[in-house]
C-alpha cells in the first residue's frame, strides 16, 4: 500500500512536470505579486527564496505530498534515533550528535554515544588550548605556527573549506591543507612551510588511505630531516581509529583522535577530522560553527515540511531533477571565502547520490543525483555563465549571498551583491526580441544588423534559482549553511528510495589501483585488463623507465 502511494504520488507531480509551459517562472511572478513572501521561507540565520522556480501552489502542494508517501517525517524520526540508516554497511548516520551538548540524546541503535562525542571533543579542545597557550611546544621549545592537514576526500574537503572561509590574519595558526598524491603538491606545500614550527595531521579513519598515507611518509620524511626521528614525533597527530596502525608510523597515543563509523567521511568536518579548524581558528570558532549546525538540526527535526529548509531545498531539486529534466545544478557562493564550497558540496552529494539502485537492490526508475559545479561571483560571470544564460538546457543555480562583509570596501561589495542579484534577475527575465530591438534602435544600429544579430542577442529567460541570504559569514551561519545541505543530501536519499550514506563506488577505482601500482613498477601489466589499460602501462614504462621499482 506504501509502495502504491508512492507510485501515485510520483505520477501526479510527473503530470505536472508534463504540463505545458510547465517549467515557466515569469508567468508565476505575473499573476502573483506577493510570490516572494510566499514563496520564501527563513530559518535561525538563513534566508530561503524559492520564488524564482516554476513551483506552483499546486506543485508544492504535489512535492509535499510526495514527502508524506515517501515518509520523510518517519525517515527523519529513524536518522535521529541513530537506526542503521545507512542500511547496506549496517550502520547509523549520526553526524548531527557530532555537534550537539551535553544533555541531547543519541543513541546508535542501543549505545548511548553521547560521552563518547564529548569526551573527544574535549580532548580536542585540550589539545587545542595547551597548543594556543604555549603548553605544547614544538621540538626545538618553541610554538607552532602552521598546521598540515593530510587527508583527502572529507577528511580534506570540509576542513579545508570551513578553514578558508573563516580564517583571518587574527588566527592562532595558519592551516594548510595537502590532499592529492600528487608529488608536486607536497613540493609546493613544503616549500612554503619550515618543518621545525609546523604540526602535520594525518587524517584516515583507517589509516590505510593510499594517497593519504604516501603523503604522510613524505611528511614524516621531511619532519625527520630537520628534527630527526624523536622530534618528527613531537609534530605529528593522528585522526584516526587505528591505533596499532598510528604508533607503528611513529605518531604518539595521546595525539591520535578518533571517530566512530557512523560518521561519514563526506559529513565528518565535525569530528576530530574539524582538529585543524580548531587549532587554526581556534576553540571558540569551532565551538561556534559546532552550535549553528545544531541550530539547523534542531530546525530540520522539529519543523513541518512545509517549513522545513532542507525539505524544500530537497523538493526544488526533485521538480527539477526529476519533474523537468535537469541533470545539473550550479552553486554560486558571492563570497571569495566560500570559493571552496563547490567543491564540498560536489563531494558530498554526488558521491551521496550517485546511485542506480534503490535500497532493495532494483534498478532505480528515475533519475537520482545531478552534476554539481560552481564558481564564486562574479568570477563564474567571466566562465561558464553563458552557457547557463543561453545554452540548450537549463542549469538550476544556487545563489549564495553575504549581506554584511567583514571588511571595510563596502563599494566593492555593493559592487558584488548587485551582480549576485542581477544574475539570478537575468535567469529569470531573459531579454526578449522586443527588448532587444529597442535597445539596438537606441544605440542607432541599421535594421540589416539588427536583424542579423537579433537571435544571437536573445535571451530565453526561465532559468530557475534559488537564493540563500545570510546575514553574515561568520563561524555560526556557516554551521547553519553545511548542515542544510547536509539535511537536504538525506532527504533526497529518503525520496529517491536510496542510500546516501554509502560510496561503493569509489572502492572499485582503490581495488584496481592497488592492482596496478606493482605493474607500473614492473614495467607491464601482469594481471588481466582492457587493452587500453594495459597498452598504457606498457608505454609508461618506456616514457618513465627510472619509475621501476
Amino acid at each position: 500500500m506504501a509502495e502504491d502511494q508512492s507510485e501515485a504520488a510520483w505520477a501526479a507531480l510527473m503530470a505536472l512536470a508534463a504540463r505545458p509551459g510547465a517549467a515557466e517562472i515569469r508567468p508565476l511572478f505575473a499573476a502573483d505579486p506577493d510570490r516572494f513572501a510566499r514563496f520564501s521561507r527563513q530559518a535561525g540565520d538563513i534566508l530561503l527564496d524559492f520564488s524564482k522556480t516554476a513551483i506552483s501552489d499546486a506543485v508544492l502542494d504535489a512535492l509535499l505530498k510526495l514527502a508524506e508517501a515517501r515518509d520523510v517525517t518517519g525517515f527523519r524520526a529513524r536518522l535521529f534515533a541513530g537506526a542503521a540508516v545507512n542500511e547496506t554497511e549496517g550502520r547509523a548516520a549520526l553526524h548531527m550528535a557530532l555537534r550537539a551538548e551535553a544533555g541531547d540524546a543519541f543513541r546508535a541503535g542501543h549505545e548511548d554515544i553521547m560521552p563518547e562525542v564529548l569526551a573527544v571533543r574535549a580532548r580536542m579542545e585540550a589539545f587545542a588550548r595547551a597548543l594556543h597557550e604555549g603548553r605544547i611546544l614544538t621540538a626545538n621549545s618553541e610554538r607552532f605556527t602552521d598546521v598540515l592537514n593530510i587527508g583527502i576526500g572529507g577528511s580534506d574537503l570540509g576542513p579545508a573549506m570551513v578553514g578558508r572561509a573563516l580564517w583571518t590574519e587574527g588566527a592562532p595558526l595558519r592551516a594548510h591543507y595537502l590532499a592529492n598524491v600528487d608529488g608536486h603538491a607536497f613540493d609546493e606545500i613544503a616549500a612554503r612551510l619550515d618543518p621545525t614550527r609546523t604540526l602535520v595531521l594525518v587524517a584516515s579513519k583507517t589509516f590505510t588511505t593510499q594517497e593519504t598515507i604516501a603523503n604522510a611518509a613524505l611528511a614524516r620524511d621531511w619532519l625527520r630531516a630537520a628534527l630527526g626521528e624523536a622530534g618528527a614525533s613531537q609534530h605529528m597527530a593522528a585522526l584516526s581509529t587505528n591505533l596499532a596502525a598510528t604508533a607503528a608510523f611513529g605518531i604518539l597515543p595521546e595525539r591520535v583522535f578518533g571517530f566512530r563509523d557512523w560518521v561519514g567521511g563526506r559529513f565528518s568536518v565535525w569530528s576530530a577530522i574539524g582538529l585543524s579548524l580548531a587549532l587554526t581558528l581556534g576553540w571558540d570558532a569551532f565551538a561556534r560553527l559546532l552550535a549553528g549546525a545544531r541550530v539547523m538540526d534542531q530546525h530540520f527535526q522539529a519543523a513541518p515540511l512545509a517549513e522545513n529548509l532542507p525539505v524544500l531545498l530537497t523538493l526544488v531539486e526533485v521538480w527539477h531533477v526529476n519533474g523537468l529534466a535537469y541533470p545539473s545544478r550550479a552553486v554560486l557562493p558571492y563570497d571569495e571565502r566560500l570559493a571552496r564550497l563547490p567543491a564540498h558540496l560536489q563531494q558530498l552529494e554526488m558521491e551521496s547520490l550517485g546511485k542506480r539502485v534503490v535500497l532493495s537492490g532494483a534498478p532505480l526508475a528515475r533519475a537520482s543525483g545531478p552534476v554539481v559545479f560552481g564558481e564564486p561571483g562574479t568570477n563564474a560571470q567571466h566562465s561558464f555563465m553563458q552557457l547557463l544564460h543561453q545554452g540548450t538546457t537549463p542549469v538550476p543555480v544556487d545563489f549564495i549571498l553575504v549581506a554584511r562583509p567583514d571588511h571595510t570596501h563596502a563599494d566593492s561589495h555593493r559592487k558584488l551583491l548587485a551582480n549576485g542579484l542581477a544574475q539570478a534577475e537575468a535567469l529569470l527575465m531573459g531579454k526578449d526580441d522586443a527588448a532587444v530591438i529597442a535597445e539596438m534602435h537606441k544605440a542607432g544600429a541599421a535594421e540589416a544588423e539588427i536583424t542579423r544579430l537579433l537571435p544571437h542577442r536573445v535571451f530565453p529567460g526561465d532559468r530557475p534559482s534559488v537564493t540563500m541570504l545570510l546575514p553574515q559569514l561568520d563561524a555560526f551561519t556557516l554551521g547553519q549553511l553545511v548542515a542544510l545541505y547536509e539535511h537536504k543530501v538525506a532527504v533526497l536519499g529518503a525520496l529517491w528510495g536510496i542510500n546516501p550514506f554509502d560510496q561503493w563506488g569509489v572502492e572499485l577505482g582503490k581495488q584496481l589501483a592497488s592492482v596496478i601500482l606493482p605493474e607500473i613498477s614492473a614495467g607491464a601489466a601482469q594481471e588481466p585488463h582492457d587493452g587500453s589499460t594495459a597498452g598504457l602501462i606498457g608505454k609508461l614504462a618506456t616514457l618513465w623507465p627510472e619509475g621501476r621499482a
